[in-house]
């Protein structure tokens, strides 16, 4: 296998862990479509012996995230959350866990109805300002959860500084990298412990794949998580790794392009009389611009701005022709969601609980005159 440890991004997005096939010269990684491999003695295989434990597709597909994450482990899963239940599992009843009080829905319901009845405490909280997470630390902290960018109010966290914190208290920091990519953010070079994807959204890139990732430098953990993905078995089939394979070769190119079309659509929202506010890292007056700055090579394409009311919420969403209205995001094409109502309705009532206001928009590669059009027709 080649070394491209040297190579820069969009290289490695396209050749790590990706060889041309040996016996062939194919140069693209086959779809490895089997559920067994053959033995040619008791004990003895070319490295596979059944597809749950391993798979050659699926094997490129981790070395190719590992290099893009800068870190020595990728394991792939079937699903974003299914990344970040087999990281939580690490843990034991009774640890507690801090985690950022503006997560994905589907994050904070799986803590909440999975894991805290299994043992596991939790408290969402500001993590914004490091001093609240240290006034919120218990003795059986055991990691820091966040995403940054956040889901779906734009936050940023300090990776730095959270990471210090917690690793003055032995404790691990988990980044959901999903938002940013690690085209625009590295959160292992930043001194977090483990990166989790949804690898469904910018990473496949094409709205045509559910997976999940977990990379992390720390030896231990990557063979717990390793243990845990064939244990339970949420892994992702050769097809599905193939998927993502192919969306992380033209990764860095269409982030270009994401940014760029967010920053006219942001532009656009600015001039609404009917935008209360814009949220974007973009914004100098975004409160965590001046850390998104520092560790962020762009700010994403995520985007999400309040109306006055709901109601006015919801007609804009019913508007919207280019983008789409649908869940999900990080897709070449544009979508347009109600968080309160789609995608974070599952946190309704508690301290994570959207206000109903908020629409959040994945803004896609079409051409940005056409998105920045529908904009104004939808909330102008």
């Amino acid at each position: 296998m080649t070394d491209w440890s040297g190579a820069g991004f969009a290289t490695r997005a396209i050749h790590a862990g990706q060889d041309p096939e040996p016996r062939t010269g194919a140069v693209t990684v086959p779809v490895y479509q089997t559920s067994t491999f053959a033995q040619s003695a008791v004990g003895e295989h070319a490295g596979w012996d059944y597809a749950r434990s391993g798979n050659p597709t699926r094997d490129a597909l981790e070395t190719a995230l590992a290099s893009l994450e800068s870190g020595r482990h990728g394991v792939a899963f079937s699903s974003g959350l299914a990344a970040g239940d087999a990281v939580v599992r690490t843990l034991e009843p009774g640890d507690h866990v801090l985690m950022a009080n503006d997560v994905y829905g589907g994050t904070y319901r799986q803590f909440s109805r999975v894991h805290q009845p299994w043992g596991l405490a939790f408290d969402p909280v500001d993590l914004t300002d490091p001093d609240v997470a240290d006034a919120a630390w218990r003795p059986d902290t055991r990691l820091i959860w966040i995403e940054t960018p956040t889901n779906p109010l734009m936050n940023v966290f300090d990776i730095a500084a959270l990471a210090d914190l917690a690793h003055a208290r032995d404790a691990l920091v988990v980044v959901d990298n999903t938002f940013a990519t690690p085209y625009l953010q590295l959160p292992l070079a930043l001194g977090a412990d483990v990166v989790v994807h949804s690898t469904t959204k910018y990473l496949g890139g094409h709205s045509d794949v559910v997976g999940g990732a977990v990379v992390t430098s720390n030896d231990r953990l990557a063979d717990q998580v390793r243990f845990l993905q064939n244990a339970v078995g949420a892994v992702p089939a050769p097809w599905d790794a193939w998927l993502v394979l192919r969306g992380l070769k033209t990764l860095a190119a269409r982030m270009r392009v994401h940014c760029e079309n967010a920053r006219a659509v942001v532009a656009a929202l600015i001039e609404l009389d009917a935008v209360r506010q814009v949220l974007w890292p973009g914004l100098p007056d975004h409160p965590g611009h001046d850390v998104a700055v520092r560790q962020m090579r762009d700010f994403g394409a995520m985007v999400s701005f309040r109306l006055d009311t709901e109601a006015a919420a919801l007609e804009a969403c019913r508007r919207f022709e280019v983008f789409t209205l649908a869940e999900s995001l990080g897709g070449v094409e544009s979508l347009v969601e109600h968080p309160a109502r789609m995608t974070h309705q599952s946190v309704a009532g508690s301290p994570l609980e959207v206000a109903g206001d908020l629409v959040r928009l994945s803004v896609g590669i079409e051409d940005a005159d056409d998105l920045v059009a529908d904009v104004r027709k939808a909330v102008g």
